[in-house]
């Protein structure tokens, strides 16, 4: 799963403070950039697109997990906190990541994720372009941000209950 590799990088948290995202891009790189990339390759070639639908399906599936209609964004919350959103054209998806290694995603590929608006760049959130990814990319997404905003027994309860 992409972000708990960023997990042993996030241990880090000197490196992501100091301003040093050169070598957290390249330990990014070096760990799933090659990999990525080529998915990211197949997935065009295949022409299959991650649809709002499966989304949906998917997070609702989720433990404490809500869905909510909000100026006419489907989002996805725990509580009041919202951790996943989709666009209102279903092009792109917003779901909660640190806020220090964002950065360094958006760097290592580019063409599939993206920074939120200059505004909301006080939250945890990153953008990701629905077509650039494929479902079980998606499905570790959204765990991941689901996992990042629950209560850590839930989450591990959850993860718990999918090994057994």
């Amino acid at each position: 799963m992409l972000p708990d590799r960023l997990c042993d990088l996030a241990k880090d948290r000197t490196i992501a403070r100091s301003g040093q995202s050169r070598d957290i891009l390249g330990r990014l790189d070096r760990q799933i950039g090659a990999q990525s990339r080529l998915r990211l390759r197949r997935r065009l070639y295949a022409g299959a697109v991650v649809t709002v639908d499966e989304v949906r399906a998917f997070a609702s599936t989720l433990p404490r997990s809500s869905e909510a209609f909000v100026r006419g964004q489907v989002k996805f919350r725990i509580g009041r906190i919202v951790y996943l959103a989709l666009s209102k054209d279903g092009s792109t998806m917003g779901f909660a990541f640190p806020k220090e290694l964002r950065h360094a995603l958006v760097e290592s590929e580019p063409e599939k994720f993206s920074l939120p608006s200059a505004s909301d760049l006080r939250y945890h959130w990153v953008h990701v372009r629905l077509a650039a990814i494929d479902a079980d990319e998606m499905r570790e997404l959204v765990e991941d941000a689901w996992a990042f905003c629950v209560p850590k027994r839930v989450a591990e309860e959850y993860a718990a209950s999918r090994c057994s």
